[in-house]
């Protein structure tokens, strides 16, 4: 069987308005509710949520 097109990863944009560190504070949020570790507050496990989301939103700029 044919499985559906990926909706992932986007095309880059110039500004998109959605890829907020709000949004990287709502992921982690989910992590932690769902049993994981919360993030630490030195700043570079969000930093590091933030690539690993930007990786999988966006197609790599060609």
């Amino acid at each position: 069987m044919d499985r559906p097109p990926r909706t992932y990863p986007l095309p880059q944009l110039d500004d998109d308005s959605r890829f907020t560190f709000g949004l990287v504070l709502d992921v982690a949020d989910v992590l932690a509710a769902h049993g994981y570790p919360p993030l630490s507050g030195g700043g570079d496990d969000h930093v590091q949520l933030q690539q690993a989301r930007f990786r999988f939103l966006y197609a790599p700029s060609t």
